[in-house]
């Protein structure tokens, strides 16, 4: 079953980010970006449908991608810490809001450049069926990274509080990477079986796209130590059972429900 943990990885990365990203939805800070965001919310939404729909084909019985996204509890979702934080940090002493676009575009751009390097690397996968949505959702991710590097050069690069905006999540979020470059079992089994990407191989490329773009938007990388986050291995933040309890209230109320 390593290929199932492993597409279960890839999969609720996705969906919990795009679960987070699409709390912009009418609180864009403008028109375009609400809309930009939803957009990104949709890419990443139909990745996990169809890393579920693959992994329900491999467990069989009546597993579906509903089941596989709506009634698994909060230990049992693989998705790194990084995605499931709200939009702002507690570092960030000018939030106001549960809302912070400087924490959304960091987040988005420090997983993008990740998943632009993964995605292409699992284009040679030996499972056909991850190596063709790894082709599709390559072509996603490399908008999302753009978007994201945009943004990040404009508001690092911008005003002094966008400039301190900015720096503050990413202060507050970048620790929380150290965990893409942290080992778990389904990983190992993975690699081993020619299916998965050993993230540590892109480790130095990722490097390289985040020094360049916090060089472009006036930004210090921060050092990192201290903990690090064990969400693929289902040790998760106190927010990801408050998001999933929002995602799958529905879904649990009406368990029977055809939609």
């Amino acid at each position: 079953m390593s290929a199932v943990d492993y597409l279960l990885h890839l999969a609720d990365n996705a969906l919990v980010l795009g679960q987070r990203n699409a709390e912009w939805c009418g609180h864009g800070p403008v028109l375009e970006e609400d809309i930009a965001l939803a957009n990104v919310s949709l890419d990443l939404i139909g990745q996990a449908r169809l890393l579920y729909q693959l992994v329900a084909s491999l467990k069989g019985g009546d597993c579906t991608e509903d089941k596989l996204a709506y009634f698994r509890d909060t230990h049992e979702f693989r998705n790194y810490t990084l995605l499931e934080l709200p939009h702002h940090g507690p570092l960030s002493g000018y939030a106001k809001a549960g809302l912070d676009y400087a924490t959304t575009i960091v987040r988005n751009f420090l997983y993008s450049a990740l998943m632009a390097l993964l995605w292409e690397a699992l284009e040679k996968s030996a499972d056909a069926d991850l190596a063709a949505i790894a082709a599709k959702s390559l072509k996603e991710v490399r908008y999302h990274l753009r978007h994201s590097r945009d943004w990040l050069v404009r508001l690092g690069d911008g005003t002094a509080e966008s400039h301190a905006r900015t720096q503050a999540a990413l202060d507050h979020l970048l620790p929380y990477t150290q965990e893409f470059w942290a080992g778990s079992p389904a990983e190992s089994a993975a690699i081993a079986a020619g299916i998965g990407v050993d993230p540590n191989a892109l480790k130095s490329d990722w490097d390289t796209i985040v020094d360049a773009a916090l060089a472009e938007a006036t930004l210090q990388r921060p050092p990192l130590g201290g903990y690090v986050p064990e969400g693929k291995q289902g040790i998760h933040s106190e927010h990801l059972g408050y998001l999933l309890g929002e995602m799958q209230s529905l879904a649990r109320a009406h368990p029977d429900g055809v939609w």
